[in-house]
Order: C-alpha cells, then sequence, then structure tokens
C-alpha cells in the first residue's frame, strides 16, 4: 500500500493522469513502462537497515516498484489517501470488509450486492460472529433506521451488478458519518473515471481491476482505496492475511490503465446505442440501464455520475428456456461468460429471485445481462437481431 503524492502540479485531467501517473522513466533507463518485478526477497546492505525495514521495500509481498506504480496512479484516480492491490476482486471485498469488523459486530449490505460478496457473507463472516444485514438498494437516507448500536459498516454496489439500481450515496455517506460507522463501495461498474466514490463520503472505494482496468480478459486483479482514516486499519489486514497480487497481473493492470479513458468512451457510446435500440425491440419489456430516462433511479445517475460504462442489463418478455437457449446458443459476437469490462461482449442470463431477501425480483420474464464490448456497434446489433429471430422462431 502506498501513499497517494501530493503533487499539486500534477495534471488534473484523467485523461492524461491514467497515461502518465504511477511510472517514473527516469528511473528505468528511459523506458516508459514499469517494468515487471518479480521476486520474494529483497536484500537488506547492512544489519540496521535489515532491522530497521528502512528501505522502500522490504519482502515481495510487501510490494515492489510494479505494484507502487499501479497503486499510486489508483490513488491518484480515486483521489484517495492510499490503494492495497489485491490477487482479484472479490480479494478486495473480503479484505476490505475483514479490516474492519470482529465477532459480534452487524453489517449492512445491499441486497443487490455481486452474488459471491454475499456468499462471503453468508458463510466466512458468519463463521466468525459478524451478522449481515440485507437493505434495499433504493433505501437511500432511511437506512438509519436499520443502524443499531453493533452496526460497524454500510456495504454499498452503485448500480448492483445485475438489476442495476442506484443508491443514493451522499445520504447514505450523511449516515454513516452521522453514526461514526464505515462506508465502503465496490464501485467497479462507473470506475473512479465516472463516480470519484471518496469524494461522495465513501471511506472505502473497491475495484474489481480484473474489468475495467486490466480490460483485456487477460488477468485478475483487485483495488481497495482507502481514505486517511481507513488507511491503518486496511493496511493492517493487509498484512495479516498474506494479500498481495501477482506480478504479471500487476503489469497488465498497468498496462490497461494506460487505455482506461479511451475504452470506456467507446462502452459507454455502444451501451447507450444498444440500450436505445433494445428499449424498442418487441421482445424486450425492459432496459435496465442508468443513463436511459427510463431507469427508475436515472435521476440519481444524472446528479452523482459523469458517465456510464459497458454493462447493463433487460428483461425479455419470455421465460422460455428453448427460446432462450435458442437466442444465446449461436450468437457470433456476444460470447457466454462470467466477468465483464474486456475488449469483447458477453451476455449471461440471471435470475436475481435466487438470492434476493431484503427485496423481491419481479421480472416479468428472464434476465440477460449484456457487456458491450469494443466491436462495431451494427455488428452487435445483427448478431442480437439474429438471435431474436431464432427466439421467436422457437416461441412460435
Amino acid at each position: 500500500m502506498t501513499d497517494k503524492k501530493n503533487d499539486h502540479n500534477r495534471p488534473k485531467s484523467d485523461a492524461t493522469t491514467v497515461v502518465h501517473a504511477g511510472r517514473d522513466p527516469t528511473a528505468t533507463h528511459g523506458f516508459i513502462n514499469q517494468p515487471s518485478y518479480r521476486g520474494s526477497t529483497v536484500l537488506f546492505p547492512t544489519v540496521k537497515t535489515l532491522k530497521t525495514l528502512n528501505q522502500p521495500y522490504t519482502y515481495g509481498r510487501y510490494g515492489n516498484p510494479t505494484v507502487r506504480g499501479l497503486e499510486d496512479a489508483i490513488s491518484e484516480l480515486e483521489v484517495g489517501d492510499a490503494t492495497l492491490l489485491t490477487a482479484s476482486g472479490l480479494q478486495a471485498v473480503t479484505t476490505a470488509l475483514l479490516a474492519f469488523v470482529a465477532a459480534g459486530d452487524e453489517i449492512l449490505m445491499v441486497d443487490n450486492v455481486y452474488q459471491p460478496t454475499r456468499t462471503f457473507c453468508d458463510n466466512a463472516l458468519s463463521a466468525l460472529g459478524v451478522t449481515t444485514i440485507y437493505y434495499d438498494p433504493t433505501i437511500g437516507g432511511a437506512i438509519a433506521d436499520l443502524i443499531t448500536a453493533k452496526t460497524k459498516l454500510i456495504f454499498t454496489e452503485s448500480p448492483g451488478s445485475q438489476t442495476m439500481e442506484l443508491q443514493d450515496i451522499p445520504a447514505i455517506a450523511k449516515v454513516a458519518k452521522a453514526h461514526d460507522i464505515w462506508l465502503l463501495m465496490d464501485n467497479t461498474w462507473a470506475t473512479p473515471i465516472f463516480f470519484k466514490a471518496l469524494n461522495f463520503g465513501v471511506d472505502v472505494s473497491i475495484q474489481a481491476a480484473t474489468k475495467y482496468f486490466v480490460g483485456h480478459a487477460d488477468a485478475l486483479l483487485g483495488s481497495i482505496t482507502t481514505s486517511a482514516r481507513a488507511t491503518p486499519l486496511v493496511q493492517r489486514a493487509r498484512n495479516l492475511y498474506g494479500v498481495c497480487p501477482g506480478a504479471e497481473e500487476t503489469y497488465l493492470g498497468a498496462r490497461g490503465l494506460r487505455t482506461l479513458t479511451v475504452r470506456l468512451a467507446h462502452h459507454q457510446a455502444s451501451a447507450i446505442d444498444l440500450a436505445l435500440w433494445l428499449e424498442a425491440r418487441a421482445e424486450v419489456s425492459r432496459v435496465l440501464h442508468p443513463a436511459l430516462e427510463s431507469h427508475p433511479q436515472h435521476a440519481l445517475w444524472q446528479r452523482d455520475f459523469t458517465g456510464s460504462t459497458g454493462l447493463f442489463s433487460i428483461v425479455l418478455k419470455t421465460n422460455s428456456d428453448t427460446a432462450l437457449a435458442a437466442m444465446l446458443d449461436d450468437l457470433q459476437y456476444f460470447g457466454m461468460g462470467y466477468s465483464w469490462g474486456g475488449f469483447e461482449s458477453l451476455i449471461v442470463p440471471a435470475d436475481p429471485r435466487s438470492y434476493r431477501t431484503a427485496t423481491t425480483w419481479n421480472g416479468e420474464g428472464q434476465l440477460l445481462r449484456l457487456h458491450v464490448g469494443l466491436e462495431d456497434i451494427n455488428d452487435l446489433k445483427a448478431d442480437l437481431d439474429a438471435g431474436f429471430a431464432r427466439l421467436n422462431a422457437a416461441i412460435s
């Protein structure tokens, strides 16, 4: 974990920051990319240095120049005090949660949260004596009614990665501050390009860096960016649990970061175009995309976010498994696979009814989650158009 550089002469534009932050060609013989440092052992020049650990790097698990470079860059983008890299997005979530809780604590967890986060809460945290209370993602400031003397933190995810409800983060942050409890957010959908969580009162911003930071579907990585008061607790958790990213994965994350703003602009434009096209389809009951006026929390998106990314969902008018298979099995450009954020378009069916507990999901038909990649938008429309033709043929 590294402290954010307080250099007021650095550029404020995110587009420039992703290109230049976290690298120093003068320290790498003029090469513009930070090399991939691999290793566990770090040598000390003297006994005194070994005993005091008074040098930048002491052991591979605690970081190296490759890791520090990417952590510094992410901290600058997130406007955070420090960033910790992890081996996956889920490890970022679990490490962040474990940093703040102990037996007997309660946490408030948004009901549309990433399912592996829910699994961790219901199994690992439960076994440690931590109680998870799920809440309606649209609760806003009324979350104050759920807080007890045992409440340690509130966990948010906005929008939810399947049903796409947005949360009123400023209202929740106001409540968290009033009760002196921690506020964590999985901010993977928007990234710090479109939503700077710490500027809205969040203490910990979590990224599944596997997604948009890496951007090429070729590495697993996570990041935890902290406010100043949260940094010591997360750093302690990192040390206790031996959390560290791989060297190659970190290098690929840094490489992907350099094109982040360009890729997100394409993802955003294509996803909105496709979402509007899908709204006009007879086969589609609803499109769940925060940037569309039809979204129930569109006003929150307009107020708080500066853009949108490539992930959204649709609800079909049919629940037929046969029709769904006919539509999806022969798609040419939309692959069926988990994760998102890469250059390729993806589509997966989901059933939110299987895990919601604080709220009820009432979908008219099958929910499909789409990630719109970097392909030509007309090719993507033609692919789905052919899929809808197969779906209609299977129904009739």
